[in-house]
């Protein structure tokens, strides 16, 4: 009975800690902008301008470049949504917030859980976000509403994932600054994946690259149920890709939880 009472307990304050993470978010235009304006000016810029793309001989069938780049949209949402988690945890740090979480009698990984509980609703907003505009603009999801709620399911997945390491590096250093100043990085290890364009169609060293880049079997998980179809093979290197992320992720964090307490 105790038992149940602890984990009841344990999952009031990861839902407490997630559902201040998503206001704070919401609250600060530098933190949700780069989840969902960035992407979205992106995407209409992408598809604007390079729509012409799907002609390219070996470029997968498509309905359109819309419906190819979706894909690419929600990846750079959740990733950049993984960075501004990291970044408002990191705030939390400065302003003593996480000292005061640390003295409180709570289990010290649920501070970590509830980040990224929050950075998981933020990827589940940002892939319906994506999803929306494709739809109001003519792209379709080939498989309906099982391939929507699979890509929106494997999203919001990859974006806790992303999340843990942002965490982790938000923990051990404790600066906001420094977690910011990833967001170059967020961007070129997205862009050496087939988030944004067919492996198929890369040069070296980019093809190589993005044929071993976890990143690119989160994307095409994303991607096939849209233009195609649901293909178990690539639902399934997605979900390891995430598992793997997942693992790093939180081993990093617990690591980083220990700096954090030692050090305070």
């Amino acid at each position: 009975m105790n038992g149940r009472a602890s984990l009841a307990t344990n999952l009031r304050v990861v839902r407490a800690l997630g559902m201040r993470s998503v206001r704070q978010t919401f609250r600060r235009p530098q933190l949700i902008a780069p989840i969902i304006v960035f992407p979205t000016l992106l995407l209409a810029i992408q598809t604007g301008g390079a729509s012409a793309a799907v002609e390219l001989p070996g470029f997968p069938p498509v309905q359109s470049f819309l419906q190819f780049m979706l894909a690419g949209a929600i990846m750079q949402s959740l990733m950049l949504a993984g960075n501004s988690g990291g970044i408002a945890l990191a705030v939390d740090i400065e302003m003593g917030f996480t000292d005061r979480l640390f003295a409180a009698p709570i289990p010290r990984f649920a501070i970590v859980l509830g980040r990224l509980a929050g950075t998981a609703a933020l990827g589940l907003f940002g892939a319906l976000w994506f999803l929306a505009i494709g739809l109001i603009f003519g792209a379709e999801i080939e498989s309906g509403v099982a391939g929507a709620l699979l890509a929106v399911a494997l999203a919001t997945a990859a974006a806790c994932a992303v999340g843990g390491i942002g965490a982790a590096i938000a923990l051990r250093t404790g600066s906001a600054s420094v977690v910011q100043g990833l967001f170059p990085l967020v961007l070129v290890v997205l862009f050496v994946s087939s988030a944004f364009f067919p492996q198929e169609l890369m040069i070296e060293p980019a093809k190589t690259i993005a044929a071993y880049n976890p990143l690119s079997f989160v994307a095409e998980g994303i991607r096939e149920p849209m233009i195609s179809g649901i293909d178990a093979t690539d639902t399934l290197e997605a979900l390891a890709a995430i598992a793997g992320i997942i693992i790093l992720g939180l081993a990093l964090s617990a690591r980083a939880l220990r700096h954090r307490l030692r050090v305070g």
